[in-house]
């Protein structure tokens, strides 16, 4: 029972952090950095669900700062893909 709500609760607050995510505002001038990279390193297995219905979308920001956007989305990637190994059992 306290998985479940753990669960749900963890579900509830991505979905309310995804009415925190600005439009697509990097352009060559201002382009994404660290933690956009980080942000949609988070986000890539919706995304990349999401991209299937919507081409337009995509998992990667094509204007972003380099090494620092890739560090983000790196570091979020390895993060989110770590926590479901921790539920492994052995």
């Amino acid at each position: 029972m306290k998985k479940i709500r753990i669960g749900l609760l963890v579900l509830f607050s991505l979905i309310l952090l995804t009415g925190c995510v600005p439009n697509n505002v990097a352009t060559e001038v201002n382009p994404a950095g660290f933690f956009s990279g980080l942000w949609h390193g988070w986000i890539a297995p919706f995304s990349l669900i999401l991209s299937f219905f919507n081409p337009e979308l995509s998992i990667y920001q094509v204007y972003n700062t380099g090494f620092t956007y890739n560090l983000g989305f790196y570091i979020a990637i390895i993060s989110g893909f770590g926590t479901i190994a921790l539920k492994r059992r052995k």
